[in-house]
């Protein structure tokens, strides 16, 4: 199993449970459901998503018999989402209690978590097409090519 399969799920643990320890915090004290942000992206960003995408790195290869596109974005990619989770939820957790001041570190942590993403969409996509795919479409003749968009000829 990849380094950054198993960082992904046992990320989705821990923010599983700083998600639920700040989810029974909130309830023993109600004045903290100023926090609720912070709380729902622990848990649907952090224990979610995380753990679908260290799943979906492990069994998308051997679904469709190809190896991943690449290793070294997987690794970036749980870099970007994890640092990015972790700025949003300071900026979360800032907002009550600065205002607008947090607006940058919530904005840094949601573009980080974006590419990570993004990053994701492109390496499982690459990998379902499989490593040949693109290298057959460029060495088909070209009356034979399929067209790059549904008009061109």
């Amino acid at each position: 199993m990849d380094w950054f399969v198993r960082r992904f799920i046992k990320s989705a643990l821990a923010w599983l449970g700083l998600g639920v320890t700040l989810g029974v915090a909130m309830a023993a004290h109600p004045l903290w459901i100023i926090y609720r942000p912070a709380h729902v992206h622990m848990n649907l960003l952090g224990f979610v998503t995380m753990m679908i995408f260290g799943v979906g790195y492990h069994v998308v290869p051997r679904f469709f018999g190809h190896p991943l596109y690449s290793k070294r974005l997987g690794g970036a990619h749980w870099w970007l989402s994890n640092v990015g989770l972790a700025l949003m939820v300071v900026g979360f957790f800032m907002a009550p209690h600065v205002g607008e001041r947090s607006v940058p570190v919530l904005a840094t942590g949601g573009v980080f978590s974006a590419l990570g993403a993004f990053a994701f969409i492109f390496n499982i996509w690459r990998t379902i097409d499989g490593p040949t795919t693109f290298r057959r479409i460029a060495e088909a003749p070209a009356s034979r090519r399929p067209p790059l968009m549904p008009n061109d000829s």
